[in-house]
Formats: structure tokens, C-alpha cells, sequence
């Protein structure tokens, strides 16, 4: 990759004083005491119980039982105990977000027509926040003929024709397996160029041409497909400034938003829902039908976010790992990614209030079962690999089985679904063929397709042996 394409930055970490590391290493199980802690974020929301003063829970948290420990059996009261849901996975998982802007409007940059004629493209400025400030690129694609078309809304990078903007680089020790909350280091240093947002390999987003053809099948079916690049909405990068922030908060939306402590994956999703603002007034986008929100990996946890909290939104995630579609409780096993290794690598995805429960996910007031269920009545389908180790089938199963007296009090059995492909941790077209098998059954009616099979730990090891 060119060099130039790269954000410099020089680090100069605030080295701690010898004293803390010549401390005991604190448990496997529990934070290193020589964090340096995050500066509080005072929200609207106020304060809720810390990790000490609430009970172990071994089981999953039910999701028809409410606060008071009243039963839910009525879709009004479903209603109420979804409030209370959004408001504890705020606090403790994702991070307050900002409300709904309102002003989202869209400006049409440059069009063109690709794949033989067949299929055309639009990139889009969105606008919106306070006085307009903010902004975001999107991509449209559509068939050139027909519609209105439902649509696949896909966190696949810089749209084709926007301009990358610049990037933060890694924090010091990202992607190390470290703990990265035991160094920070200054943030605000002027980049020198655009950082990689594109296709790996540093060859920049793909050409409208190129992207309608790899997806020649979604636009065949009479889908649009919808791109943006979530690192235009929040930065993911573990840089700190001196005081122990974030750098991640001094760009993007958050500097608007200073009162919320949402974290790097709730800014995905809330850019996501932007996106869906904006397509909401969009002629070639069929407004009857859910539009559907995918990603992989850590794309694919913010995909399940906006889905919980977005009732317009069909979630599709792909791959999720740790923070995603399995229950925290249950992970662990076959190397599957835990509430503890999320937390010691990527806490500035999350809530600032999830980092107190590494070693202690049993005392959680929810567990990830609790995304699928604020996704009922809407169909919802998770993309798995059969040789993706850090995704574990087992707690997948158990986020779906919690989820389903929700689906079931709302009358919508069989809409929570999942498909294993033959791939690690990727996002391949057999996915995208398996989502749109899933959206076809849903939204138009097809029953061709069953999502509802998990595999033992004996088919894995099989898959496994095979990929080797």
C-alpha cells in the first residue's frame, strides 16, 4: 500500500510510573489494575446500577419479565418493556445515543448507469444535525428499470466517486491483543493524508462498474443496495487523548453530541438509521417494505444494533463474533470471543459502563438475546460461518431460543433466523445469497427456504478439518 496513503501521526504515550507495573498482573479474569480510566460522560440518561450492586443472574435475563418483575403478556405492555430494554442496553452495552436529527435531506452528486446499462448508480450527500453540519456519502444502486425496489443497506466502505476523508490511525497498541486501555497518547495532531477506507490492499473504493457486477445477484432479484463507509460516521480507531478520552469523540458525529456517551459501533448504527432517514424519501426505494441492514464482524455488530433499536430496519449481520448475535454468558468455549477478550481489546465499541463487567458477565441486566427480541415482529436472520471460531453456534442458539417468547407474544414465530455457510470469518456470497433467500421468504412471500439449523460440535470439527 503506498505510503501516502496512510494518517501520520506521531504517538507519544504517557508512560505510567513503575510503581503500577511493578504491581502483581491482576486475574485473567479481571481488569489490569493499571488502566487509565475514561473521563465520565454525563448523559440525559443519569446513572443506573453499577456491577457491585447488582445480583448474579446465571440464566439469561427473560425478556418478557419486566423491571418489577411484572409478567408480560400483552403487546402493551410489550411495548413498555421494550422502553425499558432500549434504556438498559444503552446504559450498559451500546452507549446513549443522540436522538433522531429530523433534517436529514440528500443532495444528488453524479450518476451513471453500469453493467451494460442495466443497473443504475448514485452517489449521495446526506446533510443533516445540528444546523446541517454533518454529513455522509452514499451510494445507491438500482435496477435501471422497474421499482420501487426494497433495500440492502450495507456498511461496505467509501461509496464509488465520494472523496475518503481522513483518518485517525490505530491506537498504539490496536489489534495487538493488548489491553488498550493501559496507555493514551494525543489525538489531535493534523494527518498528513487519507487513510485506507476502501478494499484491502490500498487500491481505494471500487468502481461503480465493479461493485454491480460482484453484486450482479441483488439487483437481478430487484433489490437496491445502499453503501457507506460507517468510519465516516465514527472513527475506529483505540487512540486516546492525554485526559484518557477517546480521540474517536473529537470527530465525526460526536463532537454535536457531546452530552452522550454513546460508543464506536452505536455511531454505526445511528449513521445507519441516517441512511434509512434519507432513503425514506427516496423514489426508487420501496417505503412499503423493511429495508434491510447488513455487515460481517465488527459491521455486523453494529448492523444488529440498528436493527434493535430501528423498527424500519430488517437485520441481516454477518459473522459477529463477540458483541454480536451470541449470548456473552455462554461464550468461551472453542475459542469463541468473550465479554473479557471485547473488552480488553475494543472497549471503545461499547458502552463505557460494559468495561465493569469483564469477569463478572453473569451480573449483566441483559445478555445479546435481548438485540434479537427488540427486533420482534421483524424478520431477522444471522449470517454464520461454519469455521468461524470466534463465533460460537452453541450461544448463538441460546440468543435465539431466549429471543423467541417475543416473537411468539407478537404473533411472528419462524421470523428469527439463521444460516451457516461454508467459511470462516467472511462475508462470501453464499451470504449474500442466504439474505436474500431470507428477505425473499419475508417480505415477498417466497417458502422455499427453511433458516433454522444449527450444527453440532462434531459437524464442526468435521467443517473444520475439511477447511485444513
Amino acid at each position: 500500500m503506498p505510503p501516502t496513503l496512510f494518517a501520520r501521526r506521531t504517538c507519544v504515550l504517557l508512560l505510567l510510573p513503575a510503581a503500577l507495573f511493578a504491581q502483581s498482573p491482576a486475574p485473567a479474569d479481571r481488569p489490569d489494575p493499571a488502566e487509565i480510566p475514561l473521563p465520565p460522560i454525563v448523559t440525559p440518561m443519569g446513572r443506573l446500577p453499577g456491577v457491585n450492586e447488582l445480583p448474579v443472574r446465571a440464566a439469561l435475563p427473560d425478556v418478557l419479565t419486566m423491571n418489577d418483575g411484572t409478567r408480560v403478556t400483552t403487546v402493551a405492555q410489550w411495548r413498555q418493556r421494550r422502553e425499558e430494554m432500549k434504556r438498559t442496553l444503552e446504559y450498559y452495552a451500546t452507549g446513549q445515543m443522540p436522538p433522531a436529527p429530523g433534517n436529514v435531506t440528500g443532495t444528488e452528486v453524479r450518476a451513471e448507469t453500469v453493467a451494460g446499462g442495466k443497473v443504475k448508480y448514485r452517489l449521495v450527500h446526506l446533510t443533516f444535525g445540528p444546523d446541517g453540519k454533518l454529513g455522509l456519502d452514499i451510494g445507491i444502486f438500482t435496477p435501471a428499470e422497474g421499482g420501487p425496489f426494497p433495500a440492502i443497506i450495507s456498511q461496505a466502505g467509501t461509496p464509488p466517486g465520494a472523496t475518503e476523508r481522513l483518518r485517525l490511525p490505530p491506537g498504539p497498541n490496536q489489534g495487538k491483543g493488548q489491553d488498550v486501555l493501559l496507555v493514551v497518547g494525543p489525538g489531535n495532531a493534523p494527518a498528513a493524508g487519507p487513510a485506507p477506507s476502501g478494499p484491502p490492499g490500498g487500491r481505494g473504493p471500487a468502481t461503480a462498474a465493479a461493485l454491480a457486477e460482484r453484486h450482479a445477484e441483488i439487483f437481478h432479484r430487484g433489490y437496491a443496495l445502499v453503501i457507506f463507509n460507517p468510519n465516516d460516521c465514527a472513527e475506529d480507531t483505540t487512540l486516546r487523548e492525554l485526559d484518557g478520552s477517546w480521540s474517536f469523540r473529537q470527530t465525526r458525529f460526536f463532537p454535536a453530541y457531546p452530552g452522550y456517551d454513546w460508543g464506536i459501533l452505536a455511531g454505526w448504527a445511528w449513521g445507519a438509521s441516517r441512511v434509512a432517514d434519507y432513503l425514506e424519501t427516496d423514489a426508487a426505494i420501496d417505503h412499503t417494505k423493511l429495508m434491510v441492514i447488513t455487515g460481517a464482524s465488527r459491521n455486523g455488530k453494529s448492523a444488529l444494533i440498528a436493527a434493535a433499536f430501528d423498527e424500519r430496519l430488517l437485520g441481516a449481520p454477518v459473522v459477529t463474533g463477540g458483541g454480536g448475535v451470541g449470548a456473552y454468558r455462554l461464550a468461551g468455549p472453542r475459542r469463541s470471543e468473550t465479554l473479557d477478550v471485547m473488552q480488553k481489546k475494543y472497549p471503545n465499541w461499547f458502552s463505557p459502563h460494559l468495561h465493569e463487567f469483564w469477569g463478572q458477565r453473569e451480573k449483566l441486566p441483559f445478555d445479546q438475546h435481548w438485540f434479537l427480541a427488540l427486533c420482534a415482529p421483524r424478520p431477522f436472520i444471522a449470517l454464520e460461518g461454519d469455521t468461524d471460531v470466534i463465533s460460537l453456534p452453541a450461544a448463538v442458539r441460546a440468543s435465539f431460543l431466549a429471543a423467541e417468547p417475543a416473537y411468539a407474544l407478537l404473533g411472528a414465530p419462524g421470523r428469527l433466523g439463521v444460516h451457516y455457510s461454508r467459511h470462516g470469518h467472511a462475508f462470501t456470497a453464499e451470504d449474500w445469497t442466504a439474505l436474500m433467500n431470507f428477505t425473499d421468504r419475508h417480505l415477498r412471500g417466497r417458502r422455499d427456504f427453511t433458516f433454522d439449523w444449527f450444527p453440532t460440535d462434531a459437524e464442526l470439527d468435521a467443517a473444520a478439518k475439511q477447511s485444513n
